[in-house]
């Protein structure tokens, strides 16, 4: 059977969760949730909420989770693998072009301060959004298509930029990824309850609201470092109708 691999290279909080409970609703989809974050968090040797936990949970070899994950066996046409960006280091990137990748950002103004609140001094690399840069110049270059995603977009026409999302993947648009029921999922990482509180509450995309809170004084200089990278990608962004 041939399989159809999908990437979400995302940053943090950001609708990356939403989007793979979206995918989950697929019969013909399989998701995993953040295979790499293991590898992430070993080779750098960041502190996460959870590090423990997610360390005794998964394997942490990043080459064998390429093969044996990635690429490994699967058991329906479409296996969809939410991803961070920023888990990204130390790993040999050849196997993105034996995949489908797709890019989802955010505005770092709404982004940064959500993210501050889990860490508490972010850096560039934190976000991902330089990752996710390199990535669409990088695969581009190699001849891949690069659908970008904007959290805002996505949000104001859910429907309007999955259908399109879809037809770049060259896979059928489904109806039921618009709603879920409220709760965890079995496909969640260990680390959800430190994440997904407001994603469990959920029964689909919630409307866009704009963030009325400031960027702190102190993540000035680092929102100054996002902006060119985000502006760069969401002049790439799929929109909706």
């Amino acid at each position: 059977m041939s399989v159809s691999r999908i990437n979400l290279w995302s940053g943090p909080r950001n609708v990356s969760t939403a989007l793979m409970y979206a995918f989950a609703q697929r019969r013909d989809t399989r998701v995993v949730d953040e295979p790499l974050y293991a590898h992430y968090l070993r080779v750098t040797g960041v502190g996460h909420p959870g590090r423990d936990e997610v360390l005794a949970a998964m394997d942490a070899d990043g080459p064998r989770i390429v093969r044996d994950v990635l690429l490994g066996p699967c058991d329906r046409p479409v296996i969809f693998f939410k991803q961070m960006a920023h888990h990204l280091v130390e790993i040999d990137r050849g196997f993105l072009l034996r995949m489908r990748n797709v890019l989802l950002t955010r505005d770092p103004r709404e982004m940064l301060t959500s993210l501050a609140k889990s860490l508490p001094s972010p850096t560039l690399r934190d976000t991902g959004l330089a990752t996710q840069a390199q990535l669409l110049d990088e695969l581009r270059a190699a001849g891949q298509d690069v659908p970008v995603l904007d959290a805002r977009a996505l949000l104001l026409d859910p429907r309007g930029v999955l259908q399109r999302l879809c037809a770049r993947l060259a896979i059928s648009f489904d109806e039921a990824m618009l709603h879920w029921r409220a709760g965890p999922r079995p496909e969640d990482g260990v680390w959800a309850k430190h994440w997904y509180a407001s994603v469990h509450r959920s029964t689909g995309f919630e409307p866009y609201r704009p963030k009325s809170e400031p960027v702190p004084a102190a993540l000035r200089p680092l929102l100054d470092e996002c902006l060119p990278f985000y502006e760069r990608l969401r002049a790439e962004a799929i929109l909706g109708q």
